[in-house]
């Protein structure tokens, strides 16, 4: 993906605004709006409600306080009795060390070469990590069976890195989903090689609200071994967790949290926030407004002559295709990433805050530009 960003306008510039028209102490122009990433919007407001309660008095350190404990028990609702979370700071920390503690020091990973492991964690898996990654160039961002062989060889070979994990990706980069029978395919296929299986659940909420079924139909009922639960792009503040669903499939991960760097002191907070979001249906409210959003802006692209839609619309993210000097200007009123400059490919991102009238407004700047 190109993250080449422009530099907004005046408009979507907080210094552009009069700052006494609100406190001070507010950086920002809480009005503007954009459709770049997920990560641009705020924290939810039953989550920081969880930060505050959780806030007073002392808890022990290091993952040894109630909201931890309570993780537990809401992962294993989820994910079924066994599974068991590890709280991590941020996705690339998250991946890196579920993967790792999954590998000898000799292994590799098959991964699709669009996926955030391969394309967006400048090089944490193979320095932090220090595995191989074997990526698959494939359509939809979706890993098959087939695709997996492709690099799914050499063992035994002293020169080879050893491919001895498979790590997809749920919803993928590309706005594409697995269903169940598609990741039980792959992971029985990479048992049978002896292989392990890794999902990055970044946007695991948005996946599971789209296909309208439980997490464990799609992970541990698949025969996933370990899954990347994400929070920070579905209203959290940051915090995401590693949850083992075949504790055979991992060794030494808690000292492995710790040694990347990813052990927080104060537990509590992450915790908090991922019992917030996952113990009540804030995830399901969060994620399926998201891909409602999408859904609304995937048919105002759609309506919009000279713009083409070139990704399915399966989740919280729209991709298409327009003249690139329209895209420039429209990056002006709102702020979105080229994925392929070349090609002229965008890609629009919705979140759980994005409104309607945020689709809409956004839809007019389109056509206005793409009439000029």
């Amino acid at each position: 993906m190109s993250t080449s960003l422009h530099a907004p306008s005046a408009a979507n510039d907080p210094a552009a605004h009069d700052p006494s028209a609100h406190d001070p102490s507010v950086l920002h122009d809480p009005s503007v709006r954009g459709f770049a990433s997920d990560n641009y919007s705020g924290v939810h407001p039953e989550v920081l409600a969880a930060l505050a309660a959780a806030n007073g008095g002392h808890q022990v350190s290091y993952g040894e306080d109630a909201y931890t404990a309570q993780l537990q028990e809401v992962v294993a609702e989820h994910f079924g009795a066994g599974a068991e979370a590890f709280p991590v700071f941020n996705g690339t920390g998250a991946n890196v060390t579920a993967l790792q503690s999954m590998l000898p020091r000799w292994g590799a990973v098959v991964c699709a070469a669009s996926a955030h492991i391969n394309v967006d964690e400048n090089g944490a898996p193979e320095r932090v990590g220090g595995m191989k990654l074997l990526s698959v160039p494939t359509e939809d961002g979706k890993l098959t069976p087939e695709l997996i062989d492709r690099e799914a060889w050499g063992w035994g070979d002293e020169h080879r890195a050893q491919p001895l994990a498979v790590s997809i990706t749920q919803s993928t980069e590309l706005g594409t989903l697995y269903t169940a029978a598609e990741i039980r395919a792959i992971a029985d296929h990479a048992h049978s090689l002896g292989m392990k299986v890794h999902v990055d659940g970044a946007r695991l909420s948005n996946a599971a609200a789209a296909l309208g079924t439980r997490f464990r139909d799609f992970t541990t009922e698949a025969g996933v071994d370990v899954v990347s639960l994400g929070g920070t792009k579905n209203g959290l503040m940051f915090g995401e967790a590693v949850v083992v669903l075949d504790p055979r499939a991992t060794e030494g991960l808690k000292y492995l949290r710790k040694m990347n760097m990813q052990l927080a002191s104060k537990m509590r907070f992450v915790s908090a926030q991922l019992v917030a979001l996952y113990g009540s249906d804030l995830w399901l409210r969060s994620a399926s407004h998201a891909n409602a959003m999408a859904a609304r802006l995937r048919q105002a692209v759609d309506a919009t002559d000279g713009v083409r839609a070139v990704r399915p619309t399966q989740a919280n993210a729209v991709f298409a295709t327009l003249p690139t000097d329209v895209a420039d200007r429209l990056r002006e009123r709102f702020r979105f990433y080229d994925w392929d400059r070349d090609a002229g490919e965008v890609r629009w991102m919705c979140s759980f805050d994005t409104t309607e009238a945020d689709v809409d407004a956004f839809a007019a700047a389109l056509r206005e530009e793409m009439a000029r």
